[in-house]
């Protein structure tokens, strides 16, 4: 049950985002901008980042979202992302996708966490200094919502199929589809 009365029945952060749009929608702009937006890291990459972050912080909700929305953008499905949210060293990604995660560990952790070896080792990998400036913002970004959710103790679901279908919607049309519009 939520801390503060909402009005709404909305699960997660979308009865947060209902119950006042005046912050919804903005928030709502910038997960399209970093998870969607022109990138040379995947949507599915991307996504992966913000479903991991959500783990690390156990986050249930943003982490059962994200880790959807980047099943049904990758070709590996979801196993590939309960190897990488489990132990992303182990899982079969890309050198670059490893050192990007272990950025966002680091970030998690404490933004001063990040170090200079991190991003050398990023770098090293093939990680461009805009995705290593994404992928700190995703992650900074994604500890605020896990935060704003659990915070507010939001409705988390348990039915996976709940999440496999908000996939559908944010896939084809993304994170301000739908979205209420502020009053005035």
């Amino acid at each position: 049950m939520p801390h503060i009365r909402l009005d709404n029945d909305a699960p997660g952060i979308l009865s947060l985002f209902a119950y006042r749009p005046e912050t919804g929608r903005p928030l709502s702009e910038l997960a399209e901008v970093l998870l969607r937006g022109p990138s040379t890291l995947t949507r599915g990459e991307r996504e992966l980042i913000a479903a991991y972050t959500s783990g690390l912080n156990e986050c249930r909700f943003c982490n059962r979202s994200h880790a959807a929305f980047a099943a049904a953008q990758l070709d590996e499905g979801m196993p590939l992302v309960d190897q990488v949210c489990a132990d992303p060293d182990s899982a079969p990604i890309p050198p670059k996708l490893k050192a990007l995660l272990r950025i966002a560990a680091a970030v998690q952790r404490s933004g001063r966490e990040v170090t200079d070896d991190d991003v050398a080792a990023a770098r090293d990998a093939g990680a461009t200094d805009l995705e290593i400036h994404d992928t700190v913002l995703i992650a900074a970004a994604f500890c605020m919502f896990n935060r704003y959710v659990d915070g507010l103790a939001a409705l988390t679901p348990d039915d996976p199929e709940g999440y496999e279908r908000a996939a559908e919607l944010i896939v084809a049309g993304g994170y301000l589809a739908g979205l209420p519009q502020p009053a005035g």
